[in-house]
């Protein structure tokens, strides 16, 4: 298992359930949809990863909405498949 430690000014750790709360938008519902594909065995799987690893990279770099280590949970958990 990965272990995601954020050092913080007076606190010592996030808890990575907090990284998938509070999502921008999009980046909520391309994560919503890769699930809800996944469940489904959708034909569009990859399709959906594309757009789910589109939306963590433009919240992470473009918007600033997500924190590096925020956007590599998702993409360990979501898109690399790692036990997080």
């Amino acid at each position: 298992m990965i272990q995601y430690a954020l050092m913080l000014e007076g606190a010592k750790t996030v808890d990575v359930d907090m990284f998938e709360k509070a999502l921008p938008p999009y980046l909520a519902h391309d994560l919503e949809a890769y699930k809800k594909g996944l469940a489904e065995k959708s034909s569009l799987l990859d399709c959906l990863w594309g757009e789910l690893y589109g939306s963590i990279n433009i919240a992470e770099i473009n918007d600033g909405f997500i924190t590096p280590t925020q956007a590599q949970y998702l993409r360990d958990k979501y898109l690399w498949g790692k036990d997080v």
